[in-house]
C-alpha cells in the first residue's frame, strides 16, 4: 500500500515504533513514580517537592512545538527521537543521581534533580512529538486506531516491566542500587528505541518551506497553525479533556478512603478496575476505529465525543455514590469509567495524527507539538487543580462528602464540554482514509479562515 511518503508501515513497522513508546514509559515511570517515592519516604523530603517536580517535567513540554518545528524543517524525524531519547536517558540517570546528591547535601541535590526533571521533560517532548508524526506519515489510516493501541499498551507494559524490575533489584534498597537501575534502564531504553526507529523513515520529498522557498521562523509558523480554527479547536478540546482525565488520579484513591472506607488495598483493587476497563476500551477502539472509518461515518471523532460523554456519566455516578454508598454498583461505575477513559484516550489519538497534516502536511510537527504542549500542561494543573478544589470544598462545605461530590461533578462538566466540541470538529473520515487531500472536506465552510 503506497502512501503520500512511500510505503505504509505492516505491523512489524508498528510494533518497531512501539517500542520506542515503551522506552519512554520505562524511564518516565521510574523517574515520576519510584524515585518520586524514594524522596518523600526514605529522604523523608516534603511531599510537594516530588509533586513539583513531576509538575516541572510536564511544565517543559510546552516547548513540544518548537520541536516539531524543527523536525518540519529538518525534513527527518528520526533524528529527533534518538536525539530526544537521549536527552531522557541522560535525565534519568541524573534524577537517580540527584537522589544520591540529596543524602550528601541537600541543597545541591535538589538543584541537580530539577535540571534532571527538566531533561527528563525535553527529552519526552522532543522524542514523543516525533514519534506521534512518524506515526501518522507512516501508517496506513486504517490502521491507525490499531496502532494507537498497540504503542500505548506497549507503554504500559513499559511502566509495569520497569516497576516489576524495580521491586525485585531495588532489594534491599540503596542510593548506589538506585542509581544502577536507572542508569541499566535509560542507556536500554536509548539503545533500543535507537534500533527501533533506524531505517524507518522514508526519504523526505518535502520540507517546510515558505512560498519563496525559504525556511519559516518559528513564530511565523506557530502563528500560522495557531490561526487555523480546525487546529486551534482541537488545541481546546485536548487541552480540557486531559484537564479533566488527569485529575482523576490524585483524587481517585483519596475518595475510595475518605468516603467509601475502603482500606488501602481495596482501594488500589478499585484502581486497578479502572485501568482495566481502560484497556478494554483501547482494544474496542483498535477493532471499531477502522470498521468505523470504512463505513464513512463520524469515524474517529464520533468515538472520540461518546468517550467524553461516557467519561461524564461515570463521574456523574460517582457524585451519586458519594451519598448512596455501598448500595451504588460502585465496581461497575468504576470499570464503566476506565472503559470511556480508554476509549477517548486512543480515539483522540487517532484523530491528532489524522488531523496533524490537515492545511499542509508541511506543518505537521508544529502542529502535533502544539497539541502535546496542551496535553502536558494540562497534566501538570489537572492533579493539583483537583486536589486543590477538594481541600478548598471541604473547608468551605465542612463535608468530605460535599466536595469530593463537587470535584467530580466539575471534571463531568469539563468532560461534556469537551465532546461538544469534539462534536462540533465536523467530520473527519476523510482526514482518517486520506489527510493530505481534506482541507476543505475536514472542515465545513464556517471553520474555513482567510487563507485556509
Amino acid at each position: 500500500m503506497n502512501g503520500a511518503n512511500g510505503e505504509h508501515l505492516g505491523w512489524p513497522g508498528i510494533v518497531r515504533l512501539g517500542l520506542v513508546q515503551m522506552a519512554i514509559g520505562a524511564v518516565v515511570v521510574l523517574t515520576t513514580s519510584t524515585i518520586n517515592r524514594i524522596m518523600a519516604v526514605e529522604l523523608a523530603l516534603p511531599a510537594v517537592l516530588p509533586g513539583m517536580l513531576v509538575a516541572l517535567h510536564y511544565a517543559v513540554q510546552m516547548v513540544r512545538p518548537r520541536f516539531g518545528h524543527g523536525s518540519d524543517v529538518g525534513g527527518r524525524l528520526t533524528r529527533w527521537v534518538i536525539g530526544g531519547m537521549g536527552i531522557l536517558a541522560t535525565g534519568g540517570v541524573a534524577a537517580a543521581g540527584s537522589v544520591l546528591l540529596m543524602s550528601v547535601t541537600l541543597t545541591a541535590g535538589i538543584v541537580a534533580a530539577v535540571l534532571a526533571f527538566a531533561l527528563i521533560g525535553l527529552g519526552v517532548g522532543a522524542a514523543g512529538t516525533s514519534l506521534l508524526v512518524l506515526l501518522s506519515k507512516r501508517v496506513a489510516p486504517e490502521r491507525r486506531p490499531a496502532a494507537a493501541t498497540v504503542t500505548w499498551v506497549m507503554m504500559i507494559a513499559g511502566f509495569v516491566v520497569t516497576t516489576a524490575a524495580a521491586s525485585r533489584l531495588l532489594q534491599p534498597y540503596s542510593h548506589m542500587r538506585l542509581l544502577e537501575l536507572a542508569t541499566t534502564v535509560s542507556v536500554a531504553a536509548w539503545v533500543i528505541s535507537a534500533l527501533a526507529v533506524w531505517g524507518i523513515e522514508m526519504p523526505e520529498t518535502g520540507r517546510s518551506r515558505d512560498s519563496n522557498g525559504t525556511r519559516p521562523g518559528f513564530r511565523d509558523a506557530l502563528r500560522e497553525v495557531w490561526h487555523e480554527p480546525l487546529a486551534r479547536q482541537f488545541t481546546t478540546f485536548v487541552f480540557i479533556s486531559m484537564l479533566a482525565y488527569s485529575g482523576q488520579e490524585l483524587i481517585f484513591e483519596p475518595f475510595a478512603g475518605a468516603v467509601l472506607h475502603l482500606t488501602p488495598a481495596q482501594s488500589a483493587g478499585l484502581a486497578s478496575l479502572q485501568h482495566g476497563g481502560a484497556l478494554a476500551g483501547m482494544i474496542l477502539m483498535a477493532v471499531l476505529g477502522p470498521l468505523a472509518s470504512r463505513a464513512r461515518t463520524g469515524g474517529s471523532r464520533d468515538w472520540m465525543t461518546a468517550g467524553c460523554i461516557g467519561s461524564a456519566v461515570a463521574l456523574g455516578g460517582l457524585v451519586v455514590a458519594v451519598f448512596v454508598g455501598s448500595a451504588w454498583p460502585l465496581r461497575l461505575n468504576v470499570l464503566c469509567l476506565g472503559f470511556a477513559n480508554g476509549l477517548f484516550t486512543i480515539a483522540a489519538i487517532t484523530c491528532m495524527m489524522a488531523l496533524c497534516a490537515v492545511g499542509g502536511p508541511e506543518r505537521r510537527g508544529i502542529r502535533m507539538g502544539l497539541w502535546g504542549a496542551a496535553q502536558a500542561v494540562a497534566f501538570a494543573f489537572g492533579g493539583m487543580i483537583s486536589s486543590g478544589a477538594v481541600d478548598v470544598s471541604r473547608a468551605v462545605s465542612h463535608s468530605p462528602l460535599l466536595a469530593y461530590a463537587w470535584v467530580f461533578a466539575g471534571q463531568a462538566v469539563l468532560f461534556l464540554t469537551a465532546g461538544a466540541i469534539s462534536a462540533s470538529l465536523g467530520r473527519i473520515t476523510s482526514a482518517v482514509v486520506a489527510p493530505e487531500r481534506v482541507p476543505l472536506e475536514v472542515a465545513p465552510a464556517h471553520f474555513a479562515g482567510p487563507g485556509h
